[in-house]
């Protein structure tokens, strides 16, 4: 059931990137003008009542046109504190200025803020928040901001919970919602439930207004996160289910908010429904921006601000979302006529300036707080590396790396030691997942502090074990590798053993959205797993015969998370988190000491692509390169002067990239056209 929240005047608040081709939107995109005369946006139910019982069509509080600015971003991702080297403005400047354009647009008429979910993420600044008494910093910081708030798969990382904990720390209390998922079976979020403040829906009311909003998740959810018991269901009729309900009850306006990872995923979802007026999607950090707009103005949008889809009844809906991490806010003017159909709709992606004064309540109450306490933690010394350990998203969830190799043999290393107190038999294996390690950036050589730790593994997992048989821990990584080339986040790096691939073969299908049971097609990339001291484990494509393997990974991965098949084993838990588990094994078994020998740049190439015979000579040659990811503003002239001491050497970069695999699945073909975030091979 819907909840109500009344606004009768502004609130003062107190406060991968991935890039999509345009043309896999296109099929759906209708031009951003303004729309014709025919019948568009939320329909309310003529033989409705409040009730669904054929009654008399209730009385609408709006008696004419009228404009409703909304105002939303997505992903703040406890990106609380500027980092301005970056591009992070930090959030007390984002608070300023949300509150500066709440002002504004409250002048001419209702005002909506919403946000689409992943509100916080595992980081040094969240960990930093957790161990704190009272309200998470999160929580202090977007207090009074919006009038309701989605929830995202990162939302659910750390448990139901810290899920709860983030929702009570808001002061005054908002909704948050998302309509597809049940959490009657967890005791927190269930006495939220009661109050109103986690719910499918709610009723804003403002200036003679009533405005619905709908909130839903991914229903990836149990796969990529952590929710428990709280159980997710389809989106698509639970949405619909909702905006029904609503437009029964007199609702002629109505936003979803919604967090399905993927722009594209929302557009999918808007075409399928009926009474959903504008649609705000989160969790896949996509650009929709026009010419002039100031949300990273030097990178290219995927499509215009606001994008145009047409709906199952043939009205035309608006979809927008942001690039995350407090960088961007989004303004949509959306003009509604008295029977609450979308007649217009315009606005633009705001960039928040990197040098704008800051909100000087969330400055004294958050940032600064939190800087001293992320320094203290910061400055805590283990050691130091002679390597640059290359943790890049893209590259991480693709291929070996030294930062992947690094982790999961802290997890075998440090299983090791700690096995033994619990009775039993030491790791030799371990698997940690790409989408586990987060610092997405190559970590320079030098000094090695405890929030590097907290910068690649930030998250509450903790260090398991148990014994596999062969069999799963083949099905295991054929499952990881299934996505490739794609960069995935369950790509797996390995300890105590090597994986080679057919890059060729099959990738195993899998039922993502519902039990992570197996589908057509069958995998056939896993060739060869070898353990450290020779046995075979698969050869051939074929599991040998023999002796379970004691694996160790983390409990995220030991339940089922990614896909991974292990959730009918029995694991013990070895009580130190994997963070903990790769701060002890720097400071303890390297001796402070990461090097180049141990943890070349490739992770000793753990994980292999089986090489072809006419990508032998070129693959011979890996080592006579390193490794570029494409920033804004690059072309291959300038990466060439930048590396290769002139622009003339172009050709070198592209024929050393030529038809390779990118992440977005996308590869170099034309000289001209490279994408951010490619990774290029430069001839050293």
């Amino acid at each position: 059931m819907a909840v109500t929240t009344t606004r009768t005047e502004l609130v003062t608040p107190r406060r991968r990137a991935r890039r999509l081709r345009a043309a896999l939107i296109a099929v759906v995109i209708l031009a951003a003008v303004p729309l014709g005369a025919s019948p568009l946006g939320a329909q309310a139910d003529g033989n409705g009542d409040g009730n669904g019982d054929g009654g008399a069509t209730p009385t609408l509080i709006s008696a004419g046109p009228v404009t409703i600015t909304i105002l939303h971003n997505n992903d703040g991702e406890s990106k609380l504190l500027p980092d301005v080297e970056s591009g992070f403005p930090g959030v007390a400047r984002f608070v300023a200025e949300m509150r500066k354009l709440q002002a504004a647009a409250a002048e001419t008429g209702p005002v909506v803020t919403l946000t689409s979910g992943d509100n916080f993420l595992a980081s040094l600044e969240l960990g930093v928040s957790l161990d704190r008494d009272g309200p998470m910093y999160d929580s202090v910081a977007l207090s009074g901001l919006y009038d309701a708030m989605a929830l995202g798969n990162h939302d659910f990382d750390f448990g139901p919970d810290v899920t709860a904990r983030f929702i009570e720390g808001f002061d005054p209390p908002i909704p948050f919602l998302s309509a597809n998922l049940d959490v009657s079976a967890e005791p927190a979020l269930a006495a939220l439930a009661e109050r109103g403040l986690v719910a499918p829906s709610t009723v804003i009311e403002t200036r003679g207004e009533r405005i619905g909003v709908i909130g839903a998740v991914t229903p990836w959810l149990p796969n990529i996160s952590s929710p428990r018991k709280a159980v997710v269901s389809a989106v698509l009729p639970a949405v619909q289910a909702e905006a029904d309900r609503l437009a029964a009850d007199g609702v002629n306006k109505i936003i979803l908010v919604s967090h399905l990872q993927d722009v594209r995923e929302e557009e999918a979802l808007a075409v399928e429904l009926t009474g959903v007026d504008v649609v705000i999607a989160g969790g896949g950090d996509d650009l929709l921006a026009n010419p002039g707009d100031t949300c990273q103005p030097h990178d290219e949008p995927v499509a215009p601000y606001p994008t145009w889809i047409e709906n199952a009844a043939g009205s035309r809906v608006p979809v927008v979302t942001a690039p995350g991490g407090y960088r961007c806010i989004g303004k949509l003017e959306v003009t509604f006529d008295a029977d609450g159909n979308v007649t217009a709709a315009v606005g633009s992606s705001i960039g928040v300036e990197l040098d704008r004064d800051p909100d000087a309540a969330v400055q004294a109450d958050v940032v600064e707080p939190l800087t001293a306490e992320v320094v203290l933690v910061d400055s805590t010394a283990l050691g130091a590396s002679d390597v640059e350990l290359e943790g890049r998203k893209p590259v991480l969830r693709t291929q070996s790396t030294n930062v992947g190799s690094l982790m999961a043999d802290a997890l075998r290393v440090r299983g090791a030691h700690l096995a033994p107190g619990f009775g039993v038999a030491a790791p030799q294996v371990a698997v940690a997942n790409g989408g586990g390690l987060r610092n997405d950036s190559v970590i320079g050589a030098g000094s090695v502090s405890v929030g590097t730790t907290w910068d690649i593994a930030p998250f509450n997992n903790v260090l398991v074990t148990a014994e596999v048989p062969r069999a799963t821990l083949a099905e295991l990584l054929e499952r990881a590798l299934s996505a490739l080339p794609r960069a995935s986040g369950q790509f797996p790096h390995v300890s105590g053993m090597t994986v080679v691939y057919d890059p060729e073969g099959v990738g195993q299908g899998i039922d993502r959205d519902g039990d992570c049971g197996l589908i057509e097609p069958n995998g056939t990339r896993l060739r060869e797993v070898t353990l450290d001291d020779g046995t075979q484990i698969v050869a051939g494509g074929e599991v040998v015969p023999g002796d379970a393997v004691a694996l160790a990974t983390v409990d995220f991965l030991a339940n089922g998370g990614d896909c991974y098949p292990l959730g009918d084993l029995s694991f013990t838990r070895l009580g130190v988190t994997y963070q903990q588990a790769l701060a002890d094994y720097i400071a303890e078994d390297l001796s402070g000491m990461i090097s180049a020998e141990q943890f070349p740049v490739d992770g000793g190439k753990r994980v292999m692509a089986q090489e072809s015979e006419d990508e032998s000579e070129d693959e011979a040659a890996a080592d006579d390169y390193v490794l570029y990811t494409v920033q804004p503003g690059d072309f291959l002239w300038n990466i060439a002067v930048a590396h290769l001491g002139h622009g003339a050497r172009w050709p070198a970069i592209f024929e050393a990239n030529k038809g390779r695999p990118q992440a977005d699945g996308g590869a170099l073909t034309d000289p001209n056209l490279i994408r951010i975030g490619w990774v290029l091979r430069i001839p050293s």
